[in-house]
């Protein structure tokens, strides 16, 4: 019981958007229907600011970690792990914003740094390296979420964590299906770059 208990939580925290409310309250907008149309950090950066993007960025993070650490006390190890699941797919499809989120990459990564920090600080400096590297936030959480669950069969294979770790890979994979057009045509916008109404 602890453990549906602790799903229902993740993802009713999960569906917090972040992205939508400080859209609505700092620039009277729906982020959704500007820049990429995304409700996520790096879409509010380009068209409300930095500012607004890392208010955006921790405040999603948190979502995961919250998430897992009531996970963890409902549920144990397995009770942690499906409510950061529940919390990421709360992200993704928010019960509060018609079902339509963000993609649930900072919500991932608040998540995984509790389940695993080693692995987390791991894929977080990959992704780091390669935004760094390309300007690009979408390739970075791409190829980070691709070695995440390659880090944890080699790192710690614990059925939990391999569940986590491919459960969210292609969750970010699919809600990155027109960023990887994008990337691939060479139109999508780099960090830092500004963006326009849908």
């Amino acid at each position: 019981m602890g453990i549906v208990i602790a799903v229902i939580i993740g993802y009713l925290i999960g569906s917090i958007s972040t992205a939508l409310i400080v859209s609505q309250m700092l620039g009277h907008i729906d982020i959704r229907q500007y820049g990429s149309g995304n409700a996520g950090a790096t879409n509010i950066a380009r068209v409300l600011g930095k500012r607004a993007g890392a208010i955006t960025l921790v405040f999603d993070f948190l979502k995961g970690v919250i998430a897992v650490l009531i996970g963890q006390w409902l549920g144990g190890q397995w009770g942690a792990v499906l409510a950061g699941m529940a919390a990421v797919a709360g992200h993704n499809w928010p019960i509060y914003f018609q079902f339509r989120g963000g993609k649930g990459v900072a919500t991932t990564l608040g998540a995984a740094l509790v389940i695993s920090p080693l692995i987390g600080l791991l894929i977080l400096l990959i992704a780091g390296v390669i935004i760094l590297v390309t300007r690009y936030v979408s390739l970075g959480s791409i190829i980070a979420s691709i070695a995440y669950p390659i880090l944890v069969l080699i790192i710690s294979p614990d059925p939990w964590l391999i569940l986590f770790s491919i459960f969210t890979c292609i969750m970010i994979i699919a809600r990155h299906n027109n960023n990887i057009k994008r990337l691939l045509s060479g139109s999508e916008s780099k960090l830092g770059e500004k963006a326009k109404k849908v």
